[in-house]
């Protein structure tokens, strides 16, 4: 079996898919794809990118509640695929030690669920919809762009993204300033949501770079130029003293 990660989340980059699904099927290998990051936030067609399973989040660029997720298979694939936990809605007892899996994609679903999630991950990808994967695409790609060439012209950062072509995951260090103190700043003095990734979350890609956190700043359809340009000049004025390094950097790990 292949089994990748279609976009890091500690990375722009973009892992081509699509390639590596024609080498598994013209090897007739089983291609698991997960889209937990670019669901949402591009077009995903299964065909076109050869997989032979996709799975993903809801939480993530879809916006749906935490907690929820989807699995798709390619139904010439479903029979040789066992699920790890069976229950009453995944398959039927056919006698005392005997059962018949569910056919189609019910065999990987259980009874005990929560309906109301599941009803806000269909609005949260009704939305989605109605306002355009493509047109979302474009917007995301544009407003990453231009944040990362933001991002270059400032002394002292460093951004991580790699890739011919890149996704609206941004990431990048400062010199001196830890990603954690970063982003807490950005927050506390600018009401800049942005995150930390670190080793617990990507331990291997980090340790190959030389670092131990990045800022992620995502972007996403509501985003705004404006927003980008604000993020730049509040960068700037952290690292003019605004607010002092030292004082941030106090009991904070490097």
């Amino acid at each position: 079996m292949i089994a990748i990660s279609h976009m890091p989340t500690n990375d722009g980059l973009i892992n081509p898919a699509r390639e590596i699904g024609q080498v598994a099927r013209r090897h007739g290998v089983p291609f698991l794809l997960d889209a937990c990051q670019s669901v949402g936030q591009m077009p995903i067609d299964v065909k076109a990118l050869g997989c032979t399973m996709l799975s993903a989040t809801g939480r993530k660029y879809l916006r749906g509640p935490r907690g929820t997720g989807f699995l798709w298979v390619d139904g010439k694939a479903l029979d040789a695929l066992r699920p790890h936990a069976l229950d009453i809605q995944s398959a039927q007892w056919t006698d005392v030690d005997r059962f018949q899996m569910a056919a189609g994609s019910r065999r990987f679903e259980l009874w005990e669920r929560n309906v109301a999630t599941q009803l806000g991950l269909g609005a949260a990808c009704q939305y989605a919809m109605e306002i355009g994967l493509e047109n979302i695409w474009d917007h995301v790609r544009d407003l990453a762009a231009e944040m990362r060439g933001m991002l270059a012209e400032l002394p002292g950062i460093t951004v991580q993204d790699r890739g011919v072509e890149k996704s609206g995951i941004v990431t990048f260090f400062h010199e001196s300033v830890p990603a954690e103190v970063l982003v807490g700043a950005l927050r506390e003095e600018f009401g800049i949501n942005t995150s930390v990734s670190n080793t617990q979350l990507t331990r291997r890609a980090l340790r190959a770079r030389g670092v131990t956190s990045l800022v992620r700043a995502s972007v996403h359809a509501y985003n705004t130029p404006e927003e980008i340009e604000r993020l730049g000049a509040s960068l700037m004025a952290l690292a003019d003293g605004k607010r002092n390094y030292r004082e941030m950097n106090a009991g904070q790990p490097v």
